[in-house]
């Protein structure tokens, strides 16, 4: 599916280009942003109390050149720049007094920044382009510019008849903040076949190295580093998935004797590890699908071990011989085994088969999910026999113990018969536990994927619609001044006139508006975000009764 993308974003292309004709006299060609779904994952705010934008600006061409060369980086996207603009305050009492017409005044500008052909010499055997100089390159060449009128024998320098400054471009459509001072955004995209983890890595040495080059005063913020991310992720689910393993062994060990429960133990481990070369293989990456699935399968993936294991264990302890009994388990186990394993895969192909969006999300489960639950049969038809033969303690001749003779199993029996025996008393337990189920099951929080526990939370603003940039920008201000005080606060970086850079699959920013502002709080604990919004809340309230908000986790 993601390899067709490219060739639907080439027809959608084609598709406006071809419509450009049908719009109206004035209107601006139509741009197809087929980037719109790239993640920066790495995000910096570039930020320097005294610094102007161009010097910002400066800097982060600097990085962007630089950071493009890094491994794995497919782009680099400055957010929030200021273009620069010349402006010119004419006075018309003087362009009266002089008899001049502005028009002249805009002609003459036009004729000076006009890029003409020249043409060109022949000198010997080569030709020589020449080039004519003259353009207008600074704030000096547009004052000393000669206006001429119809009819005047000399002109009159532009800068006698208008005051001529360098500024940005007003009112600006996109503004960027950090920490409540003007800052740039640098947003930093991997290669499809990119690792997320070492490229942060690589750019975070990068950026060491470039910061001697930085102009004193001038920092760089973290506003969001996936590799860090992804880093913690991965860790607290393989911290998890032990955790899982080393519970399973023990109830092995517990039920199914020690030496049974070991063999069993490392039948799933190396079940586990073979599933992560097959996943190298199938190019899945670790990630919360793909070892969430692990944690989804370790049940099944012992189902196969335990009735193998079983079943040798059962007929040595009646007396038959290692090899003999494990032949004949294995006869008698292996396709009922196989048909249920192929069972549980296919409850799975509903996902993987799947063509959209769900599909490609959760793709990985299906593939982790096949070959781990494949090679655990695999594994228990062949290895399993083979440890059993090993290590499983040999039957003593002419000696026929009953293996249900154990305390555990006389225990069971005589448990089921006294239930079988008061059947009436069995059946109201049975449905009192149900009812209470039921119950408690209505007070379980249901949830497909966990809650974020990234620390950081958005705080959204919508201004009446036709607010002037200005408006939206003083009242992201007076929420970043409340905010940057609370406990547990550690840096805002706030957005006015669109949203971020995508720096999160899930995060969708906001198209262009100037009546639109967003502030991103990063905190030292995910776990303080409710016990902060709680005290932000009330104060969007009373401070913005006329604009809508949103709070919302990252």
């Amino acid at each position: 599916m993601g390899d067709e993308i490219p060739q639907i974003w080439d027809e959608l292309r084609r598709k406006v280009n071809d419509a450009q004709h049908l719009l109206p006299p004035g209107a601006r060609p139509s741009v197809v942003n087929d980037d719109f779904g790239d993640v920066y994952g790495v995000f910096y705010a570039i930020y320097g109390e005294g610094y102007t934008y161009k010097e910002l600006k400066d800097y982060a061409d600097l990085l962007r050149r630089e950071l493009l060369l890094v491994k794995d980086v497919a782009s680099v996207k400055i957010y929030g720049e200021q273009p620069e603009s010349i402006y010119l305050e004419i006075s018309r009492a003087r362009l009266a007094e002089l008899g001049i017409c502005i028009h002249d005044v805009i002609q003459t500008i036009n004729r000076q920044g006009q890029v003409a052909d020249a043409g060109n010499l022949m000198l010997g055997n080569d030709y020589v382009r020449i080039a004519p100089t003259g353009g207008v390159d600074s704030i000096n060449d547009l004052q000393n510019l000669l206006v001429r009128c119809n009819g005047m024998d000399t002109g009159i320098y532009l800068k006698d008849v208008a005051t001529i400054t360098r500024g940005y471009q007003t009112p600006a459509t996109v503004l960027m903040r950090y920490n409540s001072q003007p800052a740039l955004g640098i947003g930093i995209s991997t290669t499809g076949d990119g690792n997320v983890v070492n490229m942060g890595e690589r750019v975070k040495k990068r950026l060491e190295e470039l910061s001697a080059f930085a102009p004193a005063g001038m920092q760089l913020g973290v506003i969001a580093l996936q590799s860090e991310t992804v880093t913690r992720a991965v860790n607290g689910f393989i911290n998890n998935l032990v955790q899982a393993v080393g519970i399973v062994l023990v109830v092995l060990c517990i039920t199914m004797g020690f030496t049974s429960g070991i063999l069993m133990g490392v039948i799933l481990i190396l079940t586990m590890f073979g599933t992560f070369i097959f996943m190298e293989i199938l190019n899945v990456s670790l990630q919360n699908i793909s070892l969430g699935a692990l944690i989804l399968a370790l049940g099944m993936l012992v189902d196969n071990a335990i009735v193998v294991t079983e079943g040798i264990l059962v007929r040595v302890k009646m007396g038959m011989k290692r090899y003999d009994a494990s032949i004949e388990t294995v006869a008698q186990t292996a396709w009922p085994l196989l048909g249920a394993t192929i069972v549980a895969i296919l409850a799975f192909a509903a996902i993987g088969t799947s063509t959209n969006t769900t599909g490609e999300f959760l793709f990985s489960l299906f593939l982790v999910m096949t070959s781990s639950l494949g090679l655990s049969w695999v594994l228990a038809i062949t290895l399993i026999p083979l440890f059993c033969l090993r290590f499983l303690p040999k039957a003593k001749d002419d000696v026929k113990s009953d293996p249900y003779a154990g305390i555990v199993y006389r225990s069971y029996r005589t448990f089921l018969t006294n239930c079988l025996r008061h059947r009436f008393v069995t059946i109201i337990l049975l449905g009192g536990i149900f009812v209470v189920s039921l119950i408690g099951l209505g007070r379980v929080e249901q949830s497909f994927f966990p809650g974020s526990d990234r620390p950081q939370f958005m705080i959204n603003i919508f201004e009446p619609e036709g607010t002037h940039i200005d408006k939206t920008t003083r009242d992201i201000c007076l929420i970043e001044k409340f905010v940057s005080q609370l406990e547990h606060v550690t840096s805002t970086a706030s957005f006015v006139g669109q949203g971020a850079l995508r720096f999160l699959l899930t995060y969708e920013p906001e198209m262009p508006s100037t009546s639109y502002g967003m502030v991103l709080v990063s905190v030292s604990d995910y776990k303080e975000i409710d016990q902060l919004l709680s005290q932000i809340n009330p104060f969007l309230e009373t401070n913005l009764s006329n604009s809508e908000f949103q709070l919302k986790n990252s």
